[in-house]
């Protein structure tokens, strides 16, 4: 698939992440003045981030953490902002040396950012140099949602997930490309999806990790159950009651962020801890991490995800996604069918069960692969598995992309 350069428009702006040394001495001295509070015995997780474990990881943070490292990893990508809609989106763009490699956006969730694909953008960018076909070679855009991380904060209400996939595809018509595929997990899912749903003449094809609406979201009846294989019935059932465990155990935070997010972003912008604490919890009820976060993922990485919303102060404005989408005018309604050739990549320690019966009512399932290890995060807990899903995917829909980009 051929492509043209990016665009040199005047509207993409390079940009390059450089913090002030005031913003991270700050920080220190936060850390430093923390203010603890008591915790009941013997509960481990239960009630949340266990005391000790936070207080070792705040220590490792205040001592060991290196900042400046990883902030030149991340500017060893090009990277840029551009103005679509009234808010600031910032990107990464890392063009592979195959010039015929596919282009691709991949979108992060919440509470991830941009640092979640650092193991899988060279992979899927140079294969030819990680041990794969370079005919799998992808141009990545990797862009921040408006509201997270250098795309924020906002300056206006609305920024629900439908208008982010339109910003989304204003992106790739500004970097010159005519034909792509989307990649996403988590909000990253729903705006992929509905990037591939509004874009049908541009998006070749749609890799999710997660299917929004795709799990059983009340109880199943005797005659749908016996319209299902046995399978498809224990799935269907499982599915039911992880969603009644989600609703009594897990779902606080997005009731939280969808009814309250700005009088909780008092609390996470003032307090590194409070911000750490509320990101540091899904690392580890999200994933396959038997006792903490970094049996899962990377203690470094964990934290230069927690940088990014801290260093932008951008708590709120990206708790505010989860409130637009609970007050825009399509809650509550099924979801919108998609015609675009779509993957579900299934991780075993996500949040919900995906369905297949569910998903194929709305959705152009052309690809389902059911993993035995990862959760929510793949991209660090397991970046190989998904990064060999996503090249076997788009190398079936190669031969279809006949449109060439410009």
């Amino acid at each position: 698939m051929s492509t043209s350069a990016p665009d040199a428009s005047r509207s993409l702006q390079p940009f390059r992440i450089d913090i002030p040394d005031g913003d991270l001495d700050d920080l220190r001295q936060r850390l430093d003045r923390t203010r603890w509070p008591d915790e009941l015995p013997g509960v481990g997780w239960a009630y949340g981030v266990p005391r000790d474990y936070l207080r070792e990881l705040v220590h490792y943070w205040r001592h060991d953490y290196d900042w400046r490292a990883a902030e030149a990893r991340l500017n060893e990508w090009p990277q840029f902002t551009t103005e679509i809609d009234g808010a600031t989106v910032h990107f990464a763009h890392i063009r592979s040396p195959e010039p015929d490699a596919t282009p691709l956006i991949i979108t992060h969730g919440w509470p991830g950012s941009i640092v979640e694909f650092q193991e899988v953008a060279g992979p899927l960018t140079n294969p030819r140099a990680h041990g794969g076909d370079p005919a799998d070679a992808f141009h990545l855009v990797v862009p921040s949602i408006p509201g997270f991380g250098f795309s924020g904060p906002t300056r206006e209400t609305g920024w629900e997930f439908h208008r982010v996939a339109a910003a989304f595809a204003e992106l790739m018509r500004r970097l010159g490309y005519r034909r792509y595929g989307a990649q996403g997990g988590d909000w990253g899912a729903a705006i992929a999806r509905e990037l591939g749903r509004i874009g049908t003449e541009e998006v070749i094809g749609v890799h999710l990790n997660l299917l929004p609406s795709g799990s059983a979201t009340s109880e199943p009846s005797a005659d749908e159950l016996a319209a299902l294989s046995p399978r498809e019935r224990e799935r269907t059932l499982a599915s039911w009651r992880r969603g009644q465990k989600w609703a009594r155990d897990e779902q606080g935070y997005a009731d939280i962020q969808s009814t309250r997010p700005q009088t909780l972003a008092y609390a996470l912008t003032d307090s590194p801890v409070g911000q750490l604490a509320w990101i540091a919890e899904k690392f580890k009820q999200w994933t396959g991490a038997p006792e903490r976060p970094e049996d899962a993922v990377d203690r470094d990485q964990l934290l230069t995800n927690v940088m990014l919303y801290w260093l932008t102060g951008t708590a709120g404005s990206s708790a505010r996604i989860y409130y637009e989408r609970a007050h825009a005018a399509y809650w509550g309604e099924p979801p919108q069918p998609s015609t675009v050739p779509t993957a579900l990549a299934v991780f075993p320690h996500d949040n919900f069960v995906p369905l297949r019966h569910v998903a194929d009512r709305t959705n152009t399932i052309v690809r389902w692969t059911e993993f035995d290890r990862g959760g929510h995060f793949p991209a660090m807990e397991e970046p190989e598995l998904l990064v060999a899903d996503v090249r076997a995917f788009f190398r079936d829909l190669r031969d279809r992309a006949s449109v060439p980009n410009p």
